[in-house]
């Protein structure tokens, strides 16, 4: 190669890189963003809706022997001590109980218990009444 063609490729070469880097440089160098999910139509509705309480955890699952009878009552005590359920059978249907504050009886379905996760009273549906410890 001669001289002036050596000179001349020296010269162009840069200037072909700078218009290369240029015409990158113009380009939106963000990635396409593609979602093949119809957009939500209840989107604008949970965006502006009240943030949603969650229940309670169970804070402790006791079985009581009560008395007179020897029977058994199984109570799940949630957190706050403002809910619980009771199943009078092991493996029967719980009921909810609930009570308007903390400390006060638990009551539901003509259910009634009332006291902490280590004895309890417990009333049923017909007014027996039963003292239970865990």
């Amino acid at each position: 190669m001669s001289e002036a063609a050596a000179a001349m490729t020296n010269r162009i070469l840069p200037a072909v890189a700078a218009i290369a880097l240029l015409s990158v440089a113009a380009c939106n160098n963000e990635p396409e963003v593609i979602d093949s999910r119809a957009p939500d139509p209840m989107a604008e509705q949970l965006k502006n809706a009240a943030p949603v309480e969650l229940p309670p955890s169970v804070e402790k699952a006791v079985t009581f022997r009560c008395q007179p009878g020897n029977e058994l009552v199984y109570v799940d005590f949630f957190q706050g001590r403002k809910l619980a359920n009771l199943k009078t059978t092991p493996t029967g249907t719980p009921i909810r109980l609930t009570a308007p504050e903390s400390g006060q009886p638990l009551t539901g379905e003509g259910h009634t218990v009332e006291g902490t996760p280590t004895s309890v009273k417990y009333t049923a549906p017909g007014g027996k009444v039963l003292t239970c410890k865990a």
